[in-house]
């Protein structure tokens, strides 16, 4: 083990959290941490199958006296979020994350930590492989594809899963008991892309717009966090009316999931207007320091003369695009009238990036109220749909509707009373859970989701507190060792 990580306890658990961090496991490409959880289940004389989807499936049998209790499911998710920041160099597909400890936290050097759901194979191998932990017949699945498309979930079948009872360990705050999450669909926009030469009097500029802290499109939606596709937006939109800039390249954001953190253009603009560009992006980087001085503390904006381009976008498609983008909805939508401080439905405007010759806009919905999401969607697209984009809704996920009246929550709600003399928050989440998909395929799973604490998911800053890691592990072997 890492030294610095050879203190830390139960070993077990940060073992194999480390070794996880060593195996490569973009959303869409498990393959390999599928077969090092094969040879783990192996190793250990374990029942293990893996699915046309790639879910991995680990039997566990009773612990002596447990062979009459109820068959308990632990599930958590194969892949991570793969973000960095981008004077980083890290390939996702082959390169190890590198995780190190400040204070009471684990992070990663310059990359998403994967503790999402890292911690969660972790704690389920760690279990598994225990000969000393008490608890009923054991199944461990790990699902494929969380974070693009939940098509591991999506791929499961009646009859796969022999329990009826799910622990998901895929929650990221500690204290906090998760009992229902909102349903999401994705909303892509998408249009032909048509240029024209650059006036042989521009000059070019590369605007980059860096700092942001992103995180999850869900659970951080109403955090007052910048978004980087708005904002550069914002400038290149009162530049486009101001000094008639053109635009040649437009990358900001990048995952569906995530808040967009950065976003890069490449502009021209008449050489007689240069001087005025920068004086107003010079005001620019006041104004939102100004508006963003609590949430964003680091927002770095700046302008850098370039090559200059050969084309540039179709002047009546640039402001078609710029209109859009402003006028596309991000953020929350609505807040819940029955749960305090839930967020209902929300919109996130994720990307924008020119892709095979297509301008390419990229949204995602969340909502716990199904007709909502709809409601929210079709609003994104109709925006495009202005600018006659082709606008494609992938099918989306149910959410999970919650049960107050829960066997399970009320044996994991006593667990935590009884190991830490408080009381748990028993809440919904805005993030999408498998649970929803998995209650769907299952009509009647008794669910709960519980987790350690985990700041910046699916971004760079994600960080895993080590504290609360030690709880949510000593309150899983509580609650597997209550269950009837």
């Amino acid at each position: 083990m890492n030294t610095e990580f050879q203190q830390l306890q139960p070993e077990r658990l940060w073992h194999y959290f480390l070794e996880i961090c060593k195996v490569p496991r973009p959303s869409k490409k498990e393959k390999a941490i599928a077969l090092y959880l094969k040879e783990f289940a192996k190793n250990n004389n374990l029942e293990c199958t893996i699915d046309e989807a790639g879910n991995v499936l680990i039997r566990k049998q009773a612990s002596p006296g447990y062979e009459k209790r109820r068959a308990v499911i632990l599930q958590s998710h194969l892949d991570m979020v793969c973000e960095k920041n981008s004077d980083v160099v890290h390939d996702f597909d082959i390169d190890a994350i590198n995780p190190w400890i400040d204070g009471n936290w684990v992070k990663a050097k310059g990359t998403t930590l994967g503790a999402d759901d890292g911690i969660g194979i972790a704690a389920a191998m760690a279990i598994l492989e225990s000969k000393n932990i008490p608890h009923g017949p054991l199944e461990a699945l790990f699902t494929t594809d969380e974070e693009t498309g939940l098509s591991g979930a999506f791929a499961l079948k009646p009859g796969q899963l022999n329990g009826r009872v799910l622990i998901n360990l895929d929650s990221e705050d500690e204290g906090q008991l998760f009992i229902g999450c909102a349903g999401g669909k994705d909303t892509v926009a998408s249009v032909p892309l048509e240029t024209e030469e650059v006036p042989a009097d521009h000059v070019a500029f590369k605007v980059s717009l860096t700092g942001l802290k992103g995180g999850h499109s869900g659970d951080d939606i109403n955090k007052g966090l910048g978004n980087a596709v708005k904002l550069i937006n914002r400038f290149l939109w009162n530049a486009q009316d101001r000094f008639e800039i053109a635009l040649a390249d437009i990358n900001a954001g990048n995952l569906r999931n995530a808040l967009a953190r950065e976003a890069f253009a490449v502009i021209t603009v008449h050489a007689e207007n240069e001087k005025s560009l920068l004086e107003y992006a010079a005001t620019f980087l006041s104004e939102i320091k100004m508006e963003f001085h609590f949430t964003e503390p680091d927002i770095s904006f700046r302008l850098e003369p370039c090559t200059k381009p050969e084309m540039v976008l179709d002047n009546v498609l640039q402001a078609d695009l710029l209109d859009a983008l402003y006028a596309c909805p991000h953020g929350v939508f609505a807040m819940s009238r029955e749960i305090p401080d839930f967020v209902e439905t929300s919109t996130n405007l994720a990307s924008v990036k020119i892709i095979d010759k297509k301008i390419v806009v990229t949204t995602s919905q969340r909502s716990s109220v199904e007709s909502s999401k709809k409601d929210v969607a079709d609003m994104v697209a109709s925006v495009f749909y202005l600018m006659q984009a082709d606008v494609e809704h992938s099918a989306g996920y149910p959410g999970w509707k919650p049960n107050p009246g829960s066997e399970l929550l009320g044996i994991t709600v006593d667990a935590y009373r009884n190991l830490f003399a408080q009381e748990p928050k028993v809440l919904a989440i805005h993030a999408g859970l498998e649970c929803g998909l998995i209650g769907a395929i299952y009509p009647g799973m008794d669910m709960v989701s519980f987790g350690p604490t985990i700041k910046g998911a699916h971004s760079p800053d994600e960080r895993l507190d080590i504290p609360s890691t030690v709880k949510f592990w000593e309150l899983t072997l509580e609650v597997l060792k209550n269950i009837p």
